[in-house]
């Protein structure tokens, strides 16, 4: 069964894992794994937004990469610099509106104003909303939601919490997928995470296609989602009006 004829997510987490191996397994040095990730990354979103998700959140650069060797961590800044300026012409011509998720405080002032630049001229795109997690942790979010509050001497409160996440702007995600074998989530939006359903793939990023995608949201499709309710309260008549009504 094709994604496209099946149950789609409304949102899609994914953390892209296995770029450096790819590159290791033939001899390369690792920021050609990045790059090559970039390629799949390219196809992922197309793919998206041509099946009808409407919001894609990629782990990009984690708040721990920093520790990787410094030469990797520049590759991969210059990669980043260097994607922007490729990049974001396609992707504001194709409708899609990006949101860069993360701390901006460490990162170069090009880098930055690269960003900036990036989300404000997709600003007004509204067909997929493609969040990239760049210098991000699911406990900086957690934290530096609860710092905002408290500074605007607001209660903490689990409703208040979800919004002053740094995603609050879209619902969480339906499905959290992970590639290269792994079955962590890595410090990934760890609070909006919470009902996401997980799928892990041990293909390595560069390797992960439109079809890698399609089995991930035929495998999402089969699954019962209860958010705390018994299989007899989902599948009941009114219990699906409500929740129809609801995303309505």
């Amino acid at each position: 069964m094709s994604a496209a004829a099946g149950k789609i997510p409304h949102h899609i987490a994914i953390v892209m894992d296995g770029n450096g191996r790819w590159a290791t397994k033939r001899f390369l040095p690792r920021v050609a794994g990045h790059k090559k990730g970039v390629d799949s990354l390219r196809a992922c979103v197309r793919h998206c937004g041509d099946i009808g998700v409407k919001v894609l959140t990629v782990f990009a650069f984690s708040s721990e990469n920093w520790n990787r060797p410094a030469e990797e961590v520049s590759g991969l800044m210059e990669l980043l610099v260097m994607a922007l300026a490729r990049e974001v012409p396609q992707l504001q011509s194709e409708g899609v509106r990006i949101h860069f998720i993360g701390e901006r405080a460490g990162l170069s002032e090009k880098v930055r104003a690269g960003l900036a630049q990036a989300e404000a001229n997709t600003a007004h795109n509204t067909r997929l909303t493609f969040n990239i997690c760049f210098n991000y942790g699911g406990r900086w979010d957690i934290a530096q939601a609860a710092a905002k509050l408290a500074a605007r001497g607001e209660p903490i409160t689990e409703q208040s919490l979800n919004g002053a996440m740094a995603l609050a702007h879209v619902p969480d995600p339906d499905l959290l997928i992970r590639t290269g074998g792994e079955m962590r989530i890595s410090n990934f939006v760890m609070w909006q995470a919470a009902y996401s359903e997980l799928y892990f793939s041990d293909k390595l990023w560069p390797e992960f296609d439109a079809a890698a995608i399609d089995a991930a949201i035929a495998d999402f499709g089969k699954r019962e989602r209860r958010f705390g309710r018994t299989s007899a309260q989902v599948t009941s008549p009114a219990e699906s009006s409500a929740r129809r009504k609801k995303a309505a």
